[in-house]
């Protein structure tokens, strides 16, 4: 992880995760946090895990675990999102405390859907960095043509010996 933008990525997947880890403590004490309760408490917990799990293959820079970050909180909270947003379009909402945690959980939904998302592309546009790596320690030397020995028909014909 050599770019500033893979860092803060994984710090904002780090920071949502304790965000859902609060949430899910709070729905199970009774209460809800700000009017953000979790979706489905049983998966919330499973997901929780498994977004752990794919923190770490994303700091080591696997694919798989951009795919499957993606794909967990695709289902979980693309279908709250998408319940959400025709909702709002099909009715015209009086702003009330319920409406403001309606809109808040949709709020978190989309950035739910939003960093996994840039999560795979930085993952995307970084994969052909790491099969072609830039040194600047060689590279001045290795890629630049100036520097390339010239073979003429003097070259190479002493053909000294060591003993």
């Amino acid at each position: 992880m050599k770019n500033f933008s893979t860092w803060m990525l994984v710090m904002f997947m780090a920071m949502f995760w304790v965000l859902r880890i609060v949430v899910a403590f709070t729905y199970e004490m009774g209460g809800s946090l700000g009017g953000i309760q979790p979706i489905n408490q049983t998966m919330e917990i499973i997901l929780l895990f498994v977004v752990l799990v794919c923190m770490l293959l994303i700091i080591k820079r696997k694919m798989v675990g951009a795919l499957i970050y993606l794909l967990a909180y695709g289902l979980y909270f693309g279908a709250d999102l998408m319940t959400g947003i025709t909702a709002m379009l099909g009715t015209t909402p009086e702003i009330t405390t319920s409406s403001i945690g309606s809109y808040l959980s949709l709020f978190v939904s989309l950035i739910g859907i939003v960093i996994p998302i840039a999560v795979l592309f930085d993952l995307l546009l970084d994969k052909n960095r790491k099969a072609n790596p830039k040194d600047k320690k060689t590279d001045w030397f290795y890629k630049n043509e100036q520097f390339d020995r010239k073979m003429d028909d003097r070259a190479d014909k002493n053909n000294y010996r060591t003993l």
